[in-house]
């Protein structure tokens, strides 16, 4: 009996012994190909020994350091170098321990902000139906996933929510993508003036949504068109990059693919690669010069915020991504898994749409193609697949409540970049087997 409180308290999960590249070994022997990233974190996939030899170096040098008293040259470095590589006006970095870490900080931050300038009043997030933000209260509060909010509603603030950029599921037939695009902005707009300009702190939203809608891209001009409005009153723009982000979309930051400069952005995941827990926020020039030039003191702070060994992580694992030119080639593999996942399910009468950007994809299961319905949510159809995905070796990683909270049923997909044409067509080849396994069972 385990005396660990597992995801499942229904079952324990089967013991990880070890793992190197793209497969992860249990106790039993069986060998999984991580499809996945576990949950899109494994980009350079497992055991990499340039990653490895960086821990181990700075285990011997500093494996631990207060922030309350001291900086470390490696903290310093990754700043710079996420710093270099980041959208127009982005100088200054805080890190964390992981995702929800990073939201919970950006919201604060946000708020601050506004404080400093005397600007008490201003308390509301604005945010998208069917998001996720992460699971502590304050991330919680601005995601839109239902059914992890229901339990602790009672202790969440208020968040008004706008439509997810979601074309195959919110485009009318007779609208055109630029119509759809200016609705989901007008009816923002309505949220901003309803809710009082003066009284918003700023609007969240992932660039690419993630485990709650399945790799759903942004339609052309749609964050363009936010990144407008934000300026127009006064809001700020928080995006969350914890799953999209880290060059998983074939950029650094996926919002780069938008051509927009976010107010704030929260990155985790990818960025140490699994290898440490660490995530950051990413913080345009003049939010922490009001800050500096005020209070003079971010009013925030975790135990193990900058820590050495994950900084150092971190800050190799992006060292390998721009020496063996990663970013180039999550584009070519995304191309490639598009192809795969078009010729395997593109006529599937129980695949409804195919989609993701990078080594960031979909697919979406409906039980009638042409009328787009879903199956029943008492079937629990993701459940079924993933299960039968294991079963066959295959780590993928798929969700219910894609349409609605409730109704719908999408698998995504995240292979390390590292992952060859080779190893994608057998990624394919067994979610076929599993989905196909899965839609036989009642």
């Amino acid at each position: 009996m385990s005396h660990i409180i597992h995801r499942s308290l229904r079952q324990v999960p089967p013991v990880a012994v070890s793992a190197k590249g793209i497969f992860i070994r249990d106790s039993e022997g069986n060998t999984y190909i991580d499809a996945s990233g576990g949950a899109a974190v494994s980009s350079l996939g497992h055991g990499h020994p340039d990653v490895l030899a960086a821990m181990h170096r700075q285990i011997d040098h500093c494996a631990y350091a207060h922030t309350s008293f001291f900086t470390t040259e490696v903290a310093e470095a990754l700043a710079d170098k996420l710093v270099s590589k980041a959208p127009q006006g982005i100088s200054q970095v805080y890190f964390v321990s992981g995702g929800s870490e990073a939201m919970e900080t950006a919201l604060k931050l946000a708020r601050q902000y506004f404080v400093e300038a005397g600007e008490e009043q201003r308390t509301m997030f604005i945010s998208r139906r069917q998001s996720y933000h992460g699971n502590t209260l304050g991330a919680l509060a601005v995601g839109g996933n239902e059914w992890r909010r229901k339990p602790f509603a009672p202790l969440l603030m208020e968040v008004p929510r706008v439509s997810p950029c979601y074309e195959y599921r919110g485009r009318g037939e007779d609208q055109t993508v630029e119509e759809y695009t200016q609705a989901l902005l007008d009816e923002l707009e309505d949220a901003i003036v309803r809710t009082g300009p003066e009284k918003v702190i700023g609007f969240c939203a992932e660039p690419v949504v993630g485990a709650t809608g399945g790799a759903i891209p942004p339609t052309p001009g749609y964050f363009r068109g936010v990144r407008k409005l934000c300026d127009q009153y006064g809001i700020l723009f928080i995006a969350d990059e914890v799953m999209c982000g880290m060059g998983r979309t074939g950029t650094m930051f996926a919002i780069e693919q938008d051509e927009v400069a976010p107010d704030l952005i929260a990155v985790a995941k990818g960025l140490g690669a699994g290898y440490q827990p660490i995530g950051a926020v990413l913080a345009q020039g003049a939010i922490v010069e009001r800050l500096r030039h005020g209070s003079g003191s971010f009013l925030h702070g975790h135990t193990y915020i900058g820590h050495p060994v994950a900084c150092a992580a971190a800050l190799a694992v992006q060292q390998v991504i721009e020496r063996d030119n990663l970013l180039a080639q999550v584009a070519r593999r995304g191309s490639s898994l598009r192809r795969m996942l078009g010729e395997a399910f593109g006529n599937h009468p129980h695949v409804g749409d195919i989609r993701g950007r990078g080594l960031f994809m979909a697919i979406e299961l409906v039980h009638d193609r042409p009328t787009r319905n879903p199956f029943p949510a008492s079937r629990k159809l993701h459940a079924k697949i993933k299960a039968e995905a294991m079963m066959r070796s295959l780590m993928v990683y798929p969700m219910g409540g894609t349409i609605d909270g409730q109704r719908g049923d999408h698998v995504l997909i995240a292979p390390p970049f590292i992952a060859s044409t080779g190893d994608l067509a057998e990624i394919v080849g067994r979610l076929a087997e599993s989905v196909e396994a899965a839609l036989r069972l009642k």
